[in-house]
């Protein structure tokens, strides 16, 4: 198995695996699902595909389509006693076909986003797990940071 950066061809099953993600995060949550986020998100991914803030990487299927994705973006903020740099990173999008899971993808796919993060400089990261995943982030440093994760909506 080997991991590589998506191209645009990768993007309709970039898709399919993030619709197979927002199922399972039906599960753990109660996230609102807007109709036509799968436009949105194909065009996102076309526009920030190559961009120097943000990775694309995906294990391809046996056969054809892919296993296994995750992307990692880069943000700024203001700079901060633990950030005086202001830059973190989030990994969104972290999905397994479960045709192909248990088999070391999601790994793989973690592990070269964060070897991108430190070639990135970047020394935070951030993520939301499912309950499924959530052993796999320990096991790879992922930790409580101590502060409650709030979201505000806006449902006007």
């Amino acid at each position: 198995m080997s991991v590589r950066d998506a191209t645009p061809a990768d993007i309709p099953e970039l898709v399919r695996l993030r619709e197979i993600l927002a199922d399972r995060m039906a599960q753990d949550g109660t996230l609102p699902i807007e109709e036509d986020w799968r436009k949105a998100y194909a065009e996102s991914l076309a526009e920030r595909l190559g961009s120097a803030d943000t990775a694309v990487y995906v294990v391809d299927a046996p056969g054809r389509g892919l296993a296994a994705c995750g992307i990692g973006l880069i943000f700024e903020r203001m700079p901060g006693p633990s950030l005086p740099d202001g830059r973190y990173g989030y990994v969104q999008g972290m999905a397994t076909d479960p045709r192909h899971r248990r088999r070391g993808h999601g790994r793989a796919v973690v592990n070269a986003l964060l070897d991108w993060y430190r070639r990135n400089g970047v020394r935070r990261v951030d993520l939301h797990a499912t309950s499924d995943a959530e052993a796999l982030y320990r096991e790879l440093g992922f930790v409580d940071d101590g502060y409650p994760s709030l979201t505000w909506w806006n449902h006007s």
